[in-house]
């Protein structure tokens, strides 16, 4: 009887433990895809975020736009913004025109094509990117016009597998 009643519990303890291993063996995909997820929600609400958007500075208050005098100064302070955004990586690629790999600082900012604006070094996923309007102000024979060029908004989020 002793022996019955130490095979039933056994056997429930096993079956148990199957139940459990085969609730948990997808937590960790699903907490990447969720990060993903989250990254992806991030960076549409980058854009127009108060600290990437054009507001009213062009005239009307547009849509995925960014403006590119505050994106630089925000690379130089990104030091304050360290655990404010929760990802490891922001990035903005010029796409047309193309400028190529070249990195922005405030030396070359007018002939630049990628501003990182937050960069942590520790793994991260892929990057997840949206289409947005990179704008700024310029002059051409002492006339201010709004300069407005096609870029990607690249966020990655950490990786922790």
């Amino acid at each position: 009887m002793a022996f019955m009643l130490m095979a039933i519990t056994l056997f429930f303890v096993l079956a148990g433990m199957f139940v459990l291993v085969f609730r948990f063996s997808g937590l960790k995909e699903s907490a990447t895809l969720l990060e993903e997820k989250n990254a992806m929600l991030l960076v549409t609400k980058l854009a127009n975020s108060p600290e990437f958007s054009c507001g009213e500075a062009f005239g009307s208050n547009r849509i995925n736009c960014i403006d590119a005098d505050k994106v630089m100064m925000l690379k130089e302070n990104a030091a304050k913004y360290v655990g404010f955004w929760g990802v490891a990586e922001i990035q903005i690629r010029k796409i047309y025109p193309n400028e190529g790999d070249i990195i922005c600082t405030t030396a070359n900012y007018e002939n630049c094509g990628v501003i990182e604006v937050f960069s942590k070094e520790i793994n991260s996923l892929p990057p997840v990117s949206n289409f947005v309007s990179l704008c700024k102000k310029d002059s051409y024979n002492e006339e201010i016009y709004d300069k407005c060029e096609l870029a990607r908004l690249m966020v990655s989020s950490e990786d922790k597998g």
